[in-house]
């Protein structure tokens, strides 16, 4: 390892503190010395040699003009690297990293001539510094947009629970489509103790509809506490408890990426804020706090990318000849009315389209660690993508919770100063010794664990497998129960036909009328709805059970029988009921293949549909048990 070496002695040192001289007629310096004092704080002092170069005779002055001079107390004086490599043995906060960084050998010896060159070319560098970190370089805080970010995730919890309230009971209740205390029942029976780490959930309590009603708007209760601000570890610990709860009870309903993403960005935000205060104080910041935040930030460079990398790892002709978004708006699970406008758009542009998809996906999430103008637009370059997606689809809350995680790629500078003044209003203080050890102790083996096991769906797309050591597959395996460490990636191979389920009852056998249902595609004339942030998930399922046969979907089975005893339950999952005097006698399930309409058709309609066949024969309770 290399030390900094002296330069000489100095007569008259300072007497009390060290003392940096620098160039105060270099914009390039005074940015650089800014960053300095916030990591030194008032152990150094630091003075333009225009002030006090005279005092020291022993330094000519070309070398102030060519580095910076360290004159320490003891009379010892180093310059240039040297004088900079000593700075982090006098740092107030993130000395313990740079003296880390520093111990690298070879580094001192590396950055010696580096910062020669730099020095002789400094208004090139100074423009550089200006254009990839803007107007200062000071080292930038993120208190707002943590502030601001648990609140929008506080916000998609309260989504996510009320819109589940109003669909449980259909879903999941007692006379719903897959009943969850049945479920409970047989896997209870089956799974003996270990039921309750394979399937970690509240309802092992009680699974009653009462209480599955009750689990969800407590959920939406404690989310509003969340927004609020009051006590949010302990809000987040719980919202996770209970939405992991319900996604265990909803099995194929709650199986989508964005529950998975909602569950690890909801475990992770636990840590992102002192655990034992009820209003924290949001103008501080913890070492804690900043772990979390940047397990977050791999979070969400880990959902940007792994998006981008399975589109190229499943060589999909769509993507590689960048085709894909002439499918994807018409085809897409819930398509929004603006989705038929931007399925006309020429050729040439949805290419171009697909190309920049590709461009944020793959790109923007390097720009996480890069200098603050990257950073930001990095920021900017995903955010924009997720609301471009969100224009023109519904998917729930996936491009807002995905936002809140860009969120925290925005420093303090670009918010309102009337925006920051919130944070004044703080509230009991800051967390003792005792509250930071209990932190970092919880916190420490969340953050290795979390690391190590959100890698491998990473290295799985890459191509980088490996046979694992069985305590780690078992360990593994442990933590993935309770899918708050995923693997993302969506739309990896792009559909290229819409086949769109009809269902039908009839009382006779011979005349067949349609179930209606809210939002997704059924009657070519209605145009499609705006139903996000909002997901029903009844029709969101009927999308992916249009991809596969029936034999692959068995709630379907249970769906059309739920029909045949006429649940109120789930009849409320439906936008109209075609029986409204009882039950037909008979069910089933045609297959439509549907487009959207074209400007030259010229018709009122907004889609168009050709008869497949029959995916579901008719079945009727005698022939469905």
């Amino acid at each position: 390892m290399t030390t900094p070496r002296e330069k000489g002695f100095v007569k008259s040192p300072p007497t009390q503190r060290p003392l940096l001289i620098f160039d105060g007629e270099c914009n390039f310096c005074r940015h650089w010395i800014a960053r300095w004092q916030e990591m030194t704080g008032s152990r150094v002092d630091y003075r333009p040699y225009q002030e006090v170069g005279t005092e020291f005779p022993e330094i000519p002055q070309e070398a102030f003009q060519k580095a910076v001079q360290l004159v320490e107390p003891d009379g010892r004086l180093f310059d240039g690297a040297d004088a900079v490599f000593r700075l982090p043995d006098f740092a107030s906060t993130g000395g313990r990293f740079y003296r880390l960084l520093r111990s690298l050998p070879g580094l001192l010896a590396a950055a010696r001539p580096a910062y020669r060159f730099v020095s002789s070319h400094r208004p090139f560098f100074s423009l550089i510094t200006r254009l990839f970190w803007g107007k200062t370089f000071r080292k930038p805080a993120f208190l707002f947009s943590r502030w601001l970010f648990l609140r929008v995730l506080g916000l998609v919890y309260l989504i996510a629970f009320v819109s589940l309230a109003i669909q449980i009971l259909g879903l999941v209740g007692e006379r719903g489509i897959l009943p969850a205390r049945q479920f409970f029942d047989a896997a209870g029976a089956q799974l003996g103790f270990s039921r309750y780490w394979i399937l970690p959930t509240v309802f092992w309590w009680n699974a009653s509809d009462a209480f599955l009603v009750g689990i969800c708007w407590a959920g939406a209760g404690i989310s509003a506490l969340l927004v609020a601000g009051i006590w949010p570890s302990a809000c987040l610990a719980l919202l996770w408890l209970l939405y992991l709860s319900l996604c265990v009870a909803c099995r194929t309903f709650l199986g989508y990426q964005w529950d998975a993403l909602l569950l690890e960005t909801g475990f992770l935000a636990i840590f992102l804020i002192p655990l034992f205060e009820m209003r924290p104080r949001w103008n501080l910041e913890t070492g804690g706090s900043r772990v979390a935040r940047w397990l977050l930030l791999w979070l969400a460079f880990r959902i940007t990318i792994e998006s981008g990398l399975v589109k190229l790892a499943s060589h999909d002709p769509a993507w590689a000849n960048l085709t894909a978004l002439t499918y994807h708006y018409e085809t897409q699970p819930l398509p929004l009315w603006t989705a038929w406008f931007a399925n006309q758009l020429p050729l040439w542009i949805q290419k171009m389209s697909c190309a920049g998809i590709f461009v944020v996906e793959l790109g923007a999430p390097f720009l996480i660690i890069a200098p603050r103008n990257l950073r930001l637009a990095g920021a900017g370059a995903m955010i924009a993508l997720q609301a471009g997606i969100a224009a023109t689809g519904n998917y729930t809350f996936f491009n807002l919770l995905t936002g809140a995680l860009y969120l925290l790629l925005l420093d303090d500078a670009p918010w309102p100063v009337s925006w920051k003044k919130v944070l004044e209003k703080t509230g009991l203080p800051h967390p003792g010794r005792f509250g930071k050890i209990v932190h970092g102790a919880l916190l420490a083996p969340v953050a290795l664990i979390h690391t190590f096991f959100s890698c491998l769906p990473l290295l799985d797309i890459l191509g980088f497998r490996k046979e694992w050591p069985a305590p780690i597959v078992q360990l593994h395996r442990l933590c993935a129960a309770f899918r708050s460490c995923n693997g993302y990636g969506l739309f990896a191979v792009m559909t290229t036909t819409r086949p769109e389920i009809i269902i039908e009852g009839s009382g006779d056998g011979l005349t067949w009328e349609p179930y209606e249902f809210g939002w997704k595609p059924g009657n070519v004339y209605e145009r499609p709805k705006l139903c996000a942030p909002h997901q029903p998930r009844l029709d969101w399922q009927m999308w992916f059970a249009s991809l596969e046969a029936p034999q692959v979907s068995p709630w379907l089975y249970h769906f059309a029988a739920r029909l045949l005893e006429g649940s109120p339950e789930v009849l409320r999952l439906l936008e109209s009921n075609p029986f409204p005097k009882g039950p037909p006698l008979y069910v089933r399930a045609t297959l439509y293949e549907y487009h959207f309409t074209r400007f030259e058709d010229a018709t009122e309609a907004w889609w168009k549909r050709e008869y497949k066949g029959i995916l579901l024969p008719p079945v009727s309770l005698r022939t469905s048990e």
